[in-house]
């Protein structure tokens, strides 16, 4: 009689850091992760969209968190990722981000909702609130991090 292994409820996250914060990101949405390298500048682009790299051939665009978040600049050190996420929708993009802590699984009981308010653009980049061990980690919602809205 064959055994069905039952796969355990629960997304897996990249947990990462960016300044003092740790953020989690759905790890379906990871394509890579890459050491920090030369970034070429693009003329008149966002303040946080940092340039272009060039990943075994594929023009990737790169952005940093930490800008689009209004903290302060990225200090690159030894830790510095740069995370290549493919959405459905979109081609890659790559984010920065201080550094790749682990790999959690947080089951739905382990996660708060987060209420999002129409006039705080930060709390549509977060999906919620995991609780792992005796931290906290904010679950990015990738997609509104990276999908520009311009707002009017």
């Amino acid at each position: 009689m064959e055994e069905k292994i039952s796969v355990i409820d629960g997304k897996q996250y990249i947990v990462v850091k960016i300044g003092n914060e740790q953020y989690g990101i759905d790890i379906q949405y990871v394509d890579n992760i890459v050491r920090m390298q030369r970034i070429t500048r693009v003329p008149k682009a966002q303040s946080y969209f940092k340039g272009v790299i060039n990943l075994r051939g594929e023009i990737i665009p790169v952005m940093s968190i930490r800008l689009k978040f209004g903290l302060e600049a990225d200090e690159f050190t030894n830790s510095t990722r740069i995370i290549i996420i493919k959405l459905e929708s979109q081609s890659a993009v790559g984010v920065i981000v201080d550094e790749v802590k682990e790999v959690v699984t947080l089951n739905d009981s382990d996660i708060e909702k987060v209420t999002h308010n129409s006039k705080d653009e930060k709390t549509s980049y977060l999906s919620g609130i995991g609780k792992h061990g005796d931290g906290l980690i904010s679950l990015l919602n990738i997609a509104g991090v990276i999908i520009d809205k311009e707002i009017n």
